[in-house]
């Protein structure tokens, strides 16, 4: 359910900023203004070019994506953002604000520390002493109402390994060496310990990446109970985990086991250890979820500023 929100969220986004760059241009092509201040002034139109213009530069950094989550994972700046998202305060009121939920702060450190920040990606900007969310930050904030723990999942002023994992997760689980081969494998053990400790993947229990399969040996030479005969006749091709046989089987773990130790002494039957492989949680698919949207409106946003762009080249 969450996944097909976001996913709404996100194609009904992209429509929503083509479309109003196609009626953006068609107004400006139509517009007269008395003189050059009206434009610049009044007209929406040349405010959201003029702010896709700014994020294009800022946009075009190589580590942006990684400065941009790490400006996201931190509770106040997220909740200065929601409101200025929705009207214009000046830093004594986002001062009062933050108070009535608890923080406080001087305005030096909500100048510096919060609103700066924001500012340096493209989340917010500033006119006559108030700020507001940009076109952006507003997209990016109705996201993340998604997701209301995001600041508190992932470490602040990291080099994002922990989200690189979360995205790659999202296809599948994978393999401690696959992951290895995707970040490194000096820091990939503390990058999977850090995201198991918040819930956000798992492995599977012991049972359950251990395969009994059968040997060559010919069971008719072989004298079983009717329970043991039930166990081996249970057992595929391809092999069965213990936990999945005595489901087959409705017997306890423990007999499933016993009559199994029972097989491989016959050497009937033998043991295949699979890679134990690392998968997302259901709240780690909501975060790589909203991790992999947050990028894809940074690409749609990237892509808009360039079409604005190529517009004035051509104008």
């Amino acid at each position: 359910m969450g996944n097909v929100l976001i996913s709404t969220r996100k194609t009904e986004n992209n429509c929503d900023l083509v479309e109003m760059l196609r009626k953006l241009d068609a107004e400006c092509r139509n517009c007269a203004p008395i003189t050059p201040l009206q434009c610049i002034n009044r007209c929406q139109t040349y405010k959201l070019k003029n702010e896709l213009r700014k994020l294009r530069g800022t946009m075009d950094n190589p580590n942006y994506i990684k400065e941009l989550f790490n400006v996201l994972k931190n509770e106040t700046r997220l909740h200065i953002l929601q409101a200025i998202g929705k009207g214009r305060y000046s830093v004594s009121q986002l001062q009062q604000e933050l108070k009535r939920s608890g923080h406080n702060h001087s305005q030096d450190t909500i100048s510096e520390e919060y609103l700066g920040p924001l500012m340096a990606v493209g989340l917010a900007t500033e006119a006559r002493d108030e700020y507001y969310a940009t076109t952006f930050g507003g997209r990016l904030t109705e996201l993340l109402d998604t997701f209301p723990e995001f600041a508190d999942m992932l470490p602040a002023h990291s080099e994002c390994y922990e989200e690189t994992v979360l995205q790659y997760l999202l296809s599948g689980p994978k393999t401690f060496e696959n992951i290895e081969a995707l970040i490194s494998p000096k820091i990939a053990s503390r990058i999977l310990k850090r995201l198991r400790s918040v819930g956000l993947i798992e492995t599977p229990e012991e049972r359950d990446y251990i395969f009994f399969f059968k040997s060559k040996r010919d069971p008719n030479k072989e004298s079983f109970t009717e329970t043991e005969k039930k166990v081996y006749d249970s057992i595929p091709s391809d092999g069965i985990s213990a936990g999945k046989l005595a489901k087959e089987t409705e017997l306890s773990m423990r007999r499933t086991y016993k009559y199994l130790r029972g097989l491989k002494g016959k050497k009937l039957i033998f043991i295949r250890r699979t890679p134990k492989a690392y998968g997302l949680t259901c709240k780690g698919e909501m975060l790589a979820s909203v991790l992999q949207e947050l990028e894809k409106i940074v690409e749609d946003t990237w892509s808009s500023s360039e079409q604005v762009m190529q517009n004035n080249v051509n104008s």
